[in-house]
């Protein structure tokens, strides 16, 4: 890689700097510019346009896998009726709220910060990012936000799968989707069971000559309707925060419901599910998860559009483990082929937190690994840095609001009592056992387990798992616990 050229200019002095203008990013932007006009800040965005994983996934298909209600922002409206969204749509929207609102004045496009080295006796960060020229900048302030997701950006997974390295045809990872890509008439097999498989298979059909969907277990995929009626009856401004609030709250209870009531809601699952089975497709074989309800995310079917692809004679599911690639063909264990002219791993993500930045505390690297986690935002014995940590079980954007509200909070609290500097710092008794982060099952979530923070066991130290609480608990609950304050 090309070393960055510096550049012979004094460092920019900020307030706040937030990296990644993607829906985390935006928001903080946001309630940065409402709630403290006053503090000086910019988002420094490594792409060209914004959006963050809504711009970079471009598979057919792509769309939400949660309600845009939630997933959208709490202060600017969702304008279409349908809970479910595009990829496309949701990216108009980013659009529309940055330009009503007046945010682009603070994005640096074409920004990728390299390093951020915390000072202790400036109490600055001091941030080092290269521009679309290669050219240094040089940035201090005293706050730095991370919006910079929970995945590598600039690395698919590589699925381990024997033989792959064989085949002759066109393998492709949905994160970097070829613009333009023609599929035509082609054959393709999707490896993989999560959201982005689901999302794939129903809009590859009609210009494939055959999809097949390879998956090792089945997972739980719940069709529900994509509509909206309210809205016929009653003011638009009413609806949607009906809708906000409706979808903060149902979507936690039942994730309540499935992990106290297992059984029940496994037996709940088959009921649907075997009703919108087309024949020939065995329940038992192809959707009965090894886990329960919600150890690994469920996937939402808008308007039971993958269980309607199945009914198409063009398209396949087979359940179990591959063997073997082969130049043009996929072997099964138990010895059913598949043949395709293209592959399509949707196998997961590499998972990492802090967008690559090289995190120095006094110039002493800074490690992510078990280090404890405060109020779902900050790391112990990390001052003044804070990162956009969504939920697992819930629509992303929930947490980092959260985080974002909490930060406006601990400004005003600091700017008040004439605080420079906010240190967490892990009690005793909350590390008396670690809870992890991303509390979910899938492989490539376990793979990363041991370069991940962890969650501690009492007070703010414990885990963000409770969307309807934890927003609560960031306007109106105790924010200074577990911090110490430097003046």
């Amino acid at each position: 890689m090309e070393h960055p050229r510096p550049v012979s200019v004094d460092a920019e002095t900020l307030d706040v700097v937030i990296v990644g203008a993607g829906i985390s990013g935006i928001n903080c932007a946001y309630r940065l510019q409402t709630e403290l006009p006053h503090v000086k800040f910019i988002i420094l965005e490594a792409r060209d346009r914004i959006g963050g994983t809504w711009d970079l996934y471009r598979y057919p298909g792509v769309r939400s896998d949660s309600d845009i209600y939630t997933l959208g922002f709490a202060w600017h409206r969702w304008p279409i009726h349908q809970p479910i969204a595009t990829g496309a749509q949701i990216m108009e929207y980013l659009s529309d709220a940055v330009s009503k609102h007046c945010l682009e004045r603070y994005i640096r496009f074409h920004h990728r910060v390299l390093s951020a080295n915390w000072s202790i006796k400036d109490q600055y960060w001091d941030l080092v990012a290269v521009d679309r020229e290669n050219l240094s900048k040089h940035i201090r302030a005293r706050w730095i936000i991370l919006g910079t997701g929970y995945y590598d950006y600039n690395t698919p997974l590589q699925p381990d799968i024997p033989g792959l390295d064989s085949f002759k045809g066109k393998v492709i990872n949905p994160q970097v989707w070829p613009p333009g890509f023609d599929y035509n008439g082609k054959r393709i097999a999707v490896i993989g069971s999560g959201a982005t498989a689901i999302s794939l298979l129903p809009a590859l059909p009609e210009r494939a000559a055959e999809v097949t969907m390879i998956q090792r277990s089945p997972t739980y995929i719940v069709p529900a309707p994509n509509t909206a009626w309210l809205h016929h009856y009653l003011p638009q401004a009413f609806t949607y925060v009906f809708r906000r609030i409706r979808y903060l709250i149902y979507p936690y209870l039942m994730v309540l419901l499935c992990q106290s009531f297992p059984n029940f809601t496994r037996k709940w699952f088959r009921m649907v599910v075997t009703k919108v089975l087309p024949r020939g497709i065995d329940y038992e074989t192809h959707f009965k998860p090894r886990y329960n309800p919600w150890e690994q995310r469920m996937c939402l079917d808008p308007d039971g559009v993958f269980y309607k692809a199945l009914h198409l004679p063009n398209v396949h599911l087979i359940t179990g483990e591959i063997d073997t690639v082969s130049e043009w063909e996929i072997t099964m264990r138990d010895g059913q082929t598949v043949g395709a002219d293209i592959i399509v791993t949707a196998t997961g993500f590499v998972m990492m937190m802090g967008g690559k930045i090289e995190m120095r505390l006094d110039g002493e690297p800074i490690s992510w690994r078990k280090r404890y986690t405060w109020n779902g935002a900050m790391l112990d014995s990390i001052p003044n840095m804070m990162f956009m940590l969504g939920y697992t079980n819930h629509s992303w954007a929930l947490g980092a609001d959260d985080t974002a509200i909490v930060l406006t909070r601990l400004w005003k609290f600091m700017e008040k009592n004439g605080v420079k500097s906010a240190i967490p710092k892990v009690p005793e008794d909350a590390t008396t056992g670690t809870q992890r982060v991303w509390q979910l099952s899938a492989t490539y979530v376990r793979a990363a387990d041991d370069a991940l923070p962890v969650y501690g066991m009492t007070g703010n130290w414990k885990p963000r798992n409770r969307p309807p609480i934890d927003y609560f608990h960031a306007r109106w609950g105790n924010f200074t616990d577990g911090l110490k304050f430097l003046t």
